[in-house]
């Protein structure tokens, strides 16, 4: 993280500190195509994209997709966190991730710090209330995985050298109060034109920036459901945002300029295998998406072979794969059909089955008809009554639970991860894994970012060996970091 900052630190602020005795050799010196300053709705869209590609659809996402059986690993770093040899444990892991997140803080920071009193773009409240957004999901991010991290003293490069690690319950009332913060400054008259184009989301709409920060409000609400139950918050909340598939925070990618996420993993590393956990999971429900979900790799065809998880061998080009890493999948902020399974569990644990019902047939419509998925509003209506009702009249909870994991297949693995470690916190095993080593070995956490780990001796402390991963929950499932 130091290195990262101090990369940014030194890009934004260089021409600050330099200076001359001439101001002709001011003139001469400055470089016009590489400004040592610029505004906020130009570095907004850095902070809107990193958020998207390097943080939800980063390597959080894709050792997420393993440890929660999205996809099983049969090669290379993959292939050793599946069989959880080294890869859990190691600060490198999610090094990168890691420093993605506090690259985004900073620049976020810079931002709130523009439009925030005594800045120079004061009054640009909008711009502000993205920006505070856009940090309560990047911090959430990393405190969701790792626990106590940095916060409070951290983006201070040449200021504070080795931040202290916060507290999660404390980063977390942080994160509500950004969001509150965020609502409130939305609400406000603005004389700065609307960040249009910049706004790689919304296209400027900020009556869609509210409905995600009540969204996320929903989210975090009911993540802290061991902790804090208020599932009357989590519907509040959650009716308060989006209305539909149109209005939820995705991501997309042309496939030329911009392309997918696990696209590019796959084209890059080709580390995955199709998870015979998932698939056993859509064949006992005769779920159609069984049928959408996987692919023969390409260069074997034939019929398809899934991988084992936990027990594959080290090998490629010989398992299925997953058929909607599309060049142009996006990548889910968050979705609307998460919405709905949000209300669908708050309404179960509140004993109203009747709208729960409503509201897990709302969110499996809208799971069937992602781009890269295809299915029709009928076909989900019908697998819905045949499938999904008895199953939720038998059990409720378990069968909210198990379609909201399968609809998250697989650009919303980092959900699904944080979801089953709450729901293990909270008693309620109702999501099966078949990986043989989570007996022991399932990770409960993911460690620290390598960088901090060599340079931060609060960091240092605080990884040790990395094996605590297996052992200590963080804070909101019942852990003390």
């Amino acid at each position: 993280m130091r290195k990262v900052l101090y990369i940014l630190f030194a890009a934004i602020l260089t021409a600050s500190i330099w200076s001359c005795s001439e101001s002709i050799m001011d003139e001469i010196n400055r470089n016009v195509n590489d400004p040592s300053d610029m505004v906020s709705r130009l570095i907004i869209t850095d902070a809107i994209t990193g958020s998207a590609f390097s943080v939800a659809g980063g390597d959080f996402a894709f050792y997420a997709s393993i440890y929660i059986e999205h996809n099983t690993g049969v090669w290379g770093q993959f292939y050793n966190a599946d069989i959880r040899s080294s890869q859990p444990t190691s600060s490198t892991t999610y090094n990168n991730a890691w420093n993605a997140a506090y690259a985004n803080l900073y620049i976020l920071k810079v931002v709130r710090e523009k439009c925030s009193e005594g800045g120079p773009e004061e009054g640009n409240y909008h711009t502000l209330g993205i920006a505070q957004i856009l940090t309560a999901y990047n911090l959430a991010a990393l405190t969701d995985v790792m626990g106590d991290v940095p916060w409070t003293e951290a983006l201070q490069p040449g200021v504070i050298f080795t931040p202290v690690l916060d507290k999660q319950e404390n980063i977390y009332d942080n994160i509500f109060g950004l969001l509150d913060d965020a609502i409130a400054n939305l609400n406000k008259a603005t004389i700065y034109p609307s960040l249009g184009i910049q706004d790689l989301l919304y296209g400027g709409n900020i009556e869609m920036w509210k409905k995600f920060a009540y969204g996320l409000k929903a989210r975090y609400t009911m993540r802290l459901s061991f902790k804090t139950p208020a599932y009357a918050d989590v519907i509040s909340f959650a009716s308060q945002s989006f209305t539909s598939r149109a209005e939820q925070a995705q991501f997309n990618y042309n496939g030329n300029t911009s392309q997918s996420p696990y696209y590019c993993m796959f084209l890059d590393r080709d580390y995955y295998g199709a998870s015979q956990s998932l698939h056993d999971k859509l064949t006992e429900r005769n779920d159609p998406r069984d049928d959408v979900f996987f692919i023969t790799h390409p260069s074997s065809g034939g019929d398809l072979v899934f991988a084992p998880n936990g027990t594959a061998n080290q090998v490629q080009g010989s398992y299925s794969i997953s058929a909607i890493s599309t060049i142009t999948a996006p990548t889910y902020l968050m979705s609307y059909h998460e919405l709905e399974f949000l209300k669908a569990e708050a309404y179960v644990r509140n004993n109203n089955l009747a709208l729960a019902d409503t509201a897990l047939r709302k969110a499996v419509t809208a799971a069937f008809q992602k781009v890269n998925i295809g299915l029709s509003a009928p076909e989900a209506l019908n697998y819905f009554n045949t499938s999904v009702r008895p199953r939720f009249t038998a059990d409720p909870l378990s069968e909210v639970m198990n379609q909201k994991y399968i609809a998250f297949f697989e650009e919303e693995a980092i959900e699904a991860y944080n979801d089953y470690r709450r729901l293990k916190a909270m008693g309620d095993n109702v999501i099966n894994l078949a990986n043989p080593l989570n007996t022991n070995r399932f990770p409960l956490r993911f460690t620290y970012g390598s960088e901090d780990v060599t340079t931060n001796m609060n960091v240092r402390d605080a990884y040790g060996n990395g094996t605590y991963v297996y052992t200590e929950n963080v804070w909101w499932a019942g852990g003390t970091r």
